[in-house]
């Protein structure tokens, strides 16, 4: 038989056997014990009897004895609540022009056709120059270089 004949005859096979069903169910497979988690996790609940015999006996509380007993009286955790962010910085009028033209100018150019204004060659060039005047300004002013003063070894600059 040739190698071709081969790979004909196994394929012929397994297209045989696409809608036989599987020899091994999953549920027979092999499951390893340690991958087995338990359905939830022990808890202990003291009653209110139970935990004034405790203080009576020695004076002392279990830190875990509190957190159960708190659960089991309904009341939810405390989550984290992050600090509120610092202001944003200031921005100097140069940034702020910069902005307004860059989208100024085309706002003004959607404006006036939406609104079918007759554009004068002028009024066109001067919102065109706005828009690529204000991109041109963001862009050199980002400072993404690295920092003055980092000496002669940066490391990783971020």
């Amino acid at each position: 038989m040739t190698p071709q004949s081969d790979e004909d005859e196994v394929w012929r096979q397994i297209i045989a056997s696409f809608n036989d069903p599987a020899e091994h169910d999953s549920a027979h497979q092999p499951w390893p014990d340690s991958e087995n988690l338990p359905a939830e996790p022990p808890r202990r609940v003291i009653k209110q009897s139970d935990e004034e015999d405790l203080l009576r006996e020695d004076d002392l509380v279990d830190d875990d004895a509190d957190t159960d007993t708190e659960r089991s009286d309904g009341e939810e955790e405390e989550h984290y609540v992050p600090p509120p962010p610092p202001p944003l910085p200031k921005t100097d009028a140069a940034t702020k022009i910069a902005w307004l033209a860059l989208f100024g100018g085309p706002a003004y150019l959607l404006l006036s056709a939406a609104l079918s204004w007759n554009l004068q060659g002028w009024m066109l060039f001067t919102a065109v120059a706005a828009f690529i005047g204000g991109f041109v300004a963001l862009v050199v002013r980002m400072g993404d270089g690295p920092p003055n003063d980092s000496g002669w070894d940066d490391g990783a600059v971020i």
